[in-house]
């Protein structure tokens, strides 16, 4: 059942919230140009809906209105970003809709979830992790790597005062109830990517009378906590290892890894142990790993990992071109934890938002997972996210449970959803469409991630354009083609 909670309508609050009346300016209050034709503006909500009359924070908005007034329907929100919005576009996500179809029959609204951008925000004290970065951890990194969590988790108690326990997924759908009061509107539509999905799906749970259309798009599992959420993260990674790896092994004579899946991947962690054994070879060998992890994700660059893993068997050989030439193969490759260097504080919404459900606080069981993943899922830094995380060490209570999704009250939505989606796992948005009742749109053969208009997907778009312009749900289980291809490499005949 959905937590039972004062104020969990937005129409209990004082009326004084409901009749803001926003100052609409042209340009936003950051340095940042205002997009054309988009108004920027402010309002006030509740830090603690269960005490309205309590301590306010300020929401920043923006609106980009429909573009032909006579086919107008309405308002349509849209949310995307890491959990809590951390890292999106915030107020700027109506501009990517700007000039489609979309545009011409909505007002687009976009915001900073609270915590985030122009918003009232939340922060932690920067602190600097003093564990290697290392993609396969041996046990006696592990200690180092939970202290290194523990004191992530103080900073953001010091630096997240009294707002820390009300940056929830409930209170963002909540936000957007009472902006679509505060704009005079019965309903809004909604369009939201990976955490966005979320809320989205939290918001229909919530004021199921007030959504009308809602595409969910790289959606979370909706009876996963965020623990499990991540942990499926390793096996979304590992899928498109292991169709990338059954691909290669079909054309041995191209790219000389082997044939078959399973000796593809024994020239893959031949390359990781020879990486190693170089100077600075542990960040070789995570960065490799990483780049294993990544790009098989994309399936038009197969042929270039493939190439990229035989170029790299070859320089870290005995004899080979030596560590300076497998560093400068891997050069683009990313780290996953980015470095703390933002001044004193940071953004801390990703933390305080991933804190909504419970975490073990037994450490050995994370230890426990990691020594499992470091067997099993070692590539797209798969093993941190096995890690422990702030959560094990959790300085506050939540104000409430978080919202147990159910179906029934809204109308019959969209969920997009990539089968090799290595962020948030395909079995995911499986799952949310059948819980909500949402038709699923499958996009084959994909590792895209935020794919309606985000993503430049053609076919995408056409489907989703017709059911949020038109009203035009797409059959069950229809499926579109992803933007990137497989590389137009014949297989082996023999």
């Amino acid at each position: 059942m959905a937590t039972i909670w004062p104020g969990t309508d937005a129409a209990h609050l004082p009326r004084e919230f409901h009749t803001q009346r926003p100052r609409w300016t042209a340009e936003p209050s950051t340095g940042r140009e205002g997009f054309p034709g988009t108004e920027y503006a402010t309002i006030e909500v509740p830090r603690d809906y269960a005490e309205p009359s309590g301590e306010r924070i300020t929401l920043a908005i923006s609106r980009l209105r429909a573009a032909d007034p006579a086919r107008r329907r309405g308002i349509l929100l849209a949310v995307n970003g890491g959990p809590g919005g951390d890292g999106g576009l915030g107020r700027f996500l109506p501009e990517k809709f700007a000039g489609t179809a979309l545009h011409q029959v909505y007002d687009l609204i976009g915001f900073d979830p609270r915590g985030t951008g122009a918003s009232t925000g939340l922060y932690a004290e920067v602190t600097t992790p003093t564990a290697p970065f290392d993609s396969r951890p041996p046990d006696s990194a592990f200690r180092q790597l939970a202290e290194d969590m523990r004191q992530r988790e103080l900073a953001c108690s010091r630096g997240g005062g009294a707002l820390r326990p009300h940056i929830s997924t409930r209170n963002t759908a909540r936000d957007m109830d009472v902006m679509r009061q505060v704009l005079g509107e019965s309903h809004l539509s909604f369009v939201g990517y990976a955490y966005g999905a979320y809320v989205g799906a939290v918001y229909a749970s919530m004021f199921p009378a007030h959504l009308d259309r809602s595409v969910l798009d790289s959606c979370v599992g909706p009876r996963w906590t965020w623990r499990e959420q991540f942990l499926w993260q390793g096996d979304a990674v590992h899928r498109n290892v292991n169709q990338w790896a059954r691909w290669t092994g079909q054309r041995h004579t191209a790219f000389g890894l082997g044939r078959g899946r399973a000796q593809v991947l024994s020239a893959v962690e031949r390359v990781a142990g020879l990486l190693e054994s170089q100077p600075g070879g542990v960040r070789l060998r995570t960065l490799f790993d990483g780049a294993v992890g990544t790009r098989c994700a994309d399936r038009g660059r197969w042929a270039e990992l493939a190439e990229a893993v035989g170029a790299l068997l070859a320089a870290a050989t005995p004899g080979g071109a030596g560590p300076e030439a497998c560093a400068e193969l891997l050069s683009e490759q990313a780290v996953w934890r980015a470095a703390d260097g933002e001044g004193t504080r940071r953004v801390a919404v990703l933390e305080a938002v991933t804190l909504e459900h419970e975490w073990p606080e037994d450490l050995e069981v994370y230890y426990n997972d990691m020594r499992d993943f470091r067997k099993r899922l070692p590539y797209g830094y798969g093993v941190l996210r096995a890690q422990p995380w702030v959560g094990a060490f959790r300085t506050f209570q939540p104000a409430e449970p978080p919202t147990r999704l159910r179906p029934g009250g809204f109308p019959t939505g969209l969920v997009v959803q990539a089968d090799g989606d290595p962020m948030d796992h395909y079995a995911g948005g499986v799952a949310m469409a059948e819980l909500l009742g949402h038709r699923l749109l499958t996009v084959e053969d994909s590792g895209e991630h935020e794919i309606y208009v985000l993503g430049g997907n053609a076919h995408v778009d056409a489907v989703v354009h017709r059911y949020l312009v038109d009203g035009r749900l797409p059959a069950e289980h229809t499926v579109c083609r992803g933007v990137s291809l497989r590389p137009d490499i014949p297989a082996d005949t023999d």
